[in-house]
């Protein structure tokens, strides 16, 4: 019996090799394949890119002067190429160029726009020179996925995390779903992005108001914001968030864009701030000496400005703030952040305010921001 076993495992033995080795042999051919594909994917890109570059030297040397009438059709047809190019992330900004044609501003806003693709495709043919975060963030803003399993493999940042805000924004056939976080311990601001088709509801999540005890992971880049909710450990009674100053905004703002100048929104947690008809006012900075008699809002709700002096000054010009510190009127005005011209006048946070300071979380953009959340003098949540 003993040498019938022995005579059988000599014949499996060859056939287990054989079957490693025809295993082997598949795994390596597979990862040959994928190989060949992101090679090929990267020439796909490359060439895009090439050929956005040239677009934009034309519509330069062309003037934007006809672009109301010819943009749209044009964009449409260049945001195709560049899908077909494996480019998803440039394509998504170019089919957002119309929006910008309905500001009264639109020749400075398109400029911009087009100054700010210009980099990208600059910064993606010249990656090699980049540090590796930026490297990272450019190859994220073009559309090179980062997977879930990657993200999740990494290191992860335990924090109290307080809920902010959310906002839901509609892409074509699905609803994507931005919940803002800030870490009370690290002071670290997150997004957890979730998409869900129209009509469906989204993914459950905290709301706003929540504090969760959690292990976040975040994507890589220069300013990691994007991140997953690797562990949730619970719930946390923990009242409003901290908050920042108004003033020191702008130096805020012009480190996130030092480090990705693509950034187009960034969560903030204002603390102490009077809302005005058309901005956040720095309700502290209203009992100081020398500021308008009116309170905090004055003239600023028809214009005012941060008082920022010295090197914050382009930060604070980049970041929608006015940095001259007089409000155009000779009479020193509270810091003054700007809303974006779509909120209109908030009457829902001008309600819970009452004239009175409070807590506002808020999304950034370069053309103001946008009122998410407010906590009154009672600590009670107001979503808006």
């Amino acid at each position: 019996m003993t040498r019938g076993r022995s005579r059988d495992q000599a014949i499996e033995a060859p056939s287990a090799r054989a079957g490693a080795a025809d295993s082997a042999g598949e795994t390596a051919g597979r990862a040959a394949v994928r190989r060949g594909q992101a090679e090929q994917r990267e020439g796909r890109v490359a060439a895009g890119l090439s050929e956005l570059e040239r677009w934009l030297a034309d519509q330069i040397g062309q003037g934007i002067a006809q672009a109301r009438q010819t943009g749209p059709a044009g964009w449409d047809d260049l945001a195709r190429r560049l899908v077909d190019a494996q480019a998803p992330g440039v394509a998504g900004i170019v089919t957002r160029l119309p929006r910008v044609l309905g500001a009264e501003d639109w020749p400075g806003l398109l400029l911009g726009e087009y100054a700010l693709l210009h980099l990208l495709a600059v910064a993606h043919r010249r990656a090699d020179a980049l540090p590796g975060p930026l490297r990272q963030t450019v190859r994220t803003r073009v559309g090179f996925p980062v997977t879930r399993e990657s993200v999740l493999a990494g290191p992860v940042v335990r924090d109290h995390w307080d809920v902010v805000g959310c906002r839901d924004e509609e892409q074509e056939r699905l609803v994507a779903r931005r919940m803002w976080l800030a870490g009370r311990a690290t002071g670290r601001p997150a997004m957890v992005l979730s998409f869900s088709p129209v009509g469906q509801p989204p993914e459950s999540f905290p709301p706003p108001g929540t504090t969760i005890d959690a292990d976040l992971a975040f994507y890589p880049g220069a300013s990691p914001l994007r991140a997953l909710v690797a562990v949730r450990h619970g719930d946390v009674e923990a009242g409003p968030p901290p908050g920042t100053e108004i003033s020191l905004v702008p130096a805020l703002i012009a480190e996130v864009l030092a480090a990705d100048p693509w950034t187009d929104s960034w969560p903030l947690v204002l603390a102490g701030v009077v809302p005005c008809p058309d901005g956040l006012a720095d309700g502290a900075g209203a009992d100081g000496a020398g500021v308008d008699s009116e309170g905090p809002c004055g003239a600023g709700a028809h214009g005012a400005g941060v008082v920022t002096e010295g090197p914050d000054r382009a930060g604070a010009d980049r970041a929608g703030i006015d940095s001259d510190g007089t409000g155009g009127a000779g009479a020193v005005l509270a810091p003054h952040l700007p809303l974006h011209p779509a909120v209109g006048v908030p009457w829902r946070l001008l309600a819970v305010s009452g004239g009175r300071p409070v807590t506002v979380a808020a999304e950034w953009t370069p053309r103001g921001l946008l009122p998410l959340t407010v906590w009154d003098e009672e600590g009670e949540v107001v979503r808006l």
